[in-house]
Parts: structure tokens; sequence; C-alpha cells
């Protein structure tokens, strides 16, 4: 059963002139230390940090609560498996929302996928109820 859908699109240019005017001050306020190390590696550093933040913005809108209520941006992180497949992780705030909204018997799976074109970045989560005992 899906628990929540949210989508978020954000604008790099805007994101790059928030890098350029606050620096490690937005960074470390936003993001985590394993986005930033990734953000930082691409060639496309303003499009890697847009990407996460529509990702956090759009986790925070599948949570039913945008970004109020407690939760902070590093309670949600975007990591990547080897194959380059993003994950949303939460922690924190967002961790006990997701756990209360999630369904006794069902865990929870955040989906997520992201994509750029310039000068726009997109995030969608999809946040799922799976019955414990499916196979």
């Amino acid at each position: 059963m899906i628990l929540g859908i949210g989508t978020d699109l954000a604008n790099i240019e805007r994101i790059q002139r928030v890098l350029d005017k606050y620096g490690d001050r937005f960074r470390n306020r936003v993001f985590t230390d394993i986005e930033q190390a990734k953000a930082e590696r691409r060639r496309d550093v303003a499009g890697t940090y847009a990407k996460r933040w529509a990702a956090k913005e759009a986790c925070s809108k599948a949570l039913g609560t945008g970004l109020r209520m407690g939760i902070a941006w590093k309670d949600m992180h975007v990591r990547n498996l080897r194959s380059g497949q993003p994950v949303m992780e939460v922690t924190g705030w967002a961790k006990d929302r997701l756990d209360s909204m999630t369904p006794e018997g069902h865990e929870a799976i955040i989906h997520i996928t992201l994509t750029d074109d310039h000068p726009w970045a997109q995030a969608m989560v999809l946040i799922e109820a799976r019955p414990l005992n499916a196979s």
C-alpha cells in the first residue's frame, strides 16, 4: 500500500547562487557528509546538490509534513548503491514520522528517483508499506 508520495523541482542555477553566497554554511546545514562528498566529486556540483535538495523536499512531502513539525534537513539523506541507484534514508524525527505512518505488520520502503535537465533538477519519492510476511 502507498503511504505517501512527494515530488519537488529545484532550479540548479538558484542552488549555485546559494552555494556561491553561503558555501559551507549552506552545505553543512542541509547536506550530510556523504551527500557533500558525492556532490564535490561530481563535475556538476550544483546539479548534484539540487537533486538532493529536491529529494529532501519530496521526502518531507511524502511524509506528510513538509519541512516543519521538527523534521530537519539532515534527517533525510540520499546515498547511492554501487549500481548508482539513489536510496533515501531517514533518521531522527523523519524516521519517527515514518514509523508512525507504517501500519503494524508492515515495513516501510522508500522509493526515490532523481533527474535533471539544466536548469532543473527533480525528485520523486514514494513510500510503500509492505507486509512483513510477503514473499
